[in-house]
């Protein structure tokens, strides 16, 4: 069996290096990986490969399938048949981690941790439904920018080592 450790948020930070942890956050901030990021908040995914090198004709069509290739390499996001299907937070499948954004619209959110960060990155408050892996129960909660609301009192996060059978994104628990 397992150890079980319960950590705060700032104890998990540390457990992923301070250099990765830098890599990941430059490369989000890239005007490529931004484009990715703002098409799915704002039509969900997946996103053909093609219409991102259209969105972006001052680039070179092969320059924009490098830079893709290597935020693939990267895991910021993950391309499928000609498509990103996977930008984290956000993945183009049905995932068991659904979040209502301000105004409307659903967008699935690649595991429960990035469902929760998906409130601080656009800086409104979302709903997120999900859940309970236990028993099934519907797990319903509010997360603003600065955390959850009152109704997640009780609920917890489990964390576990991802397996490296090929896959980078988690698609189920």
């Amino acid at each position: 069996m397992a150890d079980l450790a319960i950590l705060t948020a700032e104890e998990f930070k540390t457990l992923e290096s301070l250099e990765r942890q830098a890599t990941r956050r430059a490369g989000r901030q890239q005007p490529l990986a931004q484009l990715i990021l703002r098409t799915f908040l704002e039509r969900g995914g997946p996103i053909p490969i093609a219409g991102i090198i259209a969105a972006l004709p001052e680039a070179p069509a092969d320059a924009t399938l490098d830079a893709l290739a290597a935020l693939d390499d990267d895991d910021l996001i993950r391309v499928r048949a000609g498509h990103v299907d996977v930008a984290y937070p956000f993945s183009a499948a049905a995932t068991p981690f659904l979040v209502q954004l301000p105004g409307g619209g659903d967008r699935y959110a690649c595991c429960a941790t990035d469902a929760l960060g998906i409130a601080p990155m656009i800086g409104e408050r979302v709903e997120i439904r999900s859940t309970c892996h236990h028993c099934g129960a519907l797990l319903k909660f509010g997360a603003g920018p600065h955390g959850v609301g009152p109704e997640a009192e009780g609920v917890m996060l489990w964390f576990g080592k991802r397996s490296h059978e090929g896959y980078k994104a988690c698609d189920s628990l």
